[in-house]
């Protein structure tokens, strides 16, 4: 059985490294690609190369990305098991959500002061 615990931690680095925009447009670049480094990332957003790989170092960290050397740059390629694990956390908390608060049948429909 899995550490319940460890699973919380991810999903907490998870969001943690997605709070930051910069941080989502880097995936969002990455997974239109087979893999870019920080360089060739740095040319597509308004960010210093530097910056870029601090970024990706937390998205590497969270479990979002891998790195892999391809000659003399680091490549970086969307990892998305861990972003689909967190994925399937957000649905079992809406679940709970949804049973425990059921829509009311009522709300939307207009009313009329007399």
């Amino acid at each position: 059985m899995s550490n319940p615990g460890a699973h919380s931690i991810a999903v907490d680095h998870v969001f943690a490294a997605l709070a930051d925009p910069t941080r989502r447009q880097i995936l969002e670049h990455l997974s239109l690609a087979e893999g870019a480094s920080a360089s060739a990332l740095a040319t597509q957003l308004p960010v210093s190369r530097q910056a870029i790989a601090k970024h990706l170092q937390i998205l590497h960290e969270a479990g979002l990305v891998t790195r892999r050397r391809q000659g003399k740059a680091m490549v970086f390629r969307v990892e998305a098991a861990q972003l689909a694990a967190t994925g399937r956390w957000l649905q079992r908390i809406a679940k709970k959500w949804q049973i425990q608060h059921p829509p009311n049948p009522l709300s939307g429909v207009a009313t009329s002061s007399g």
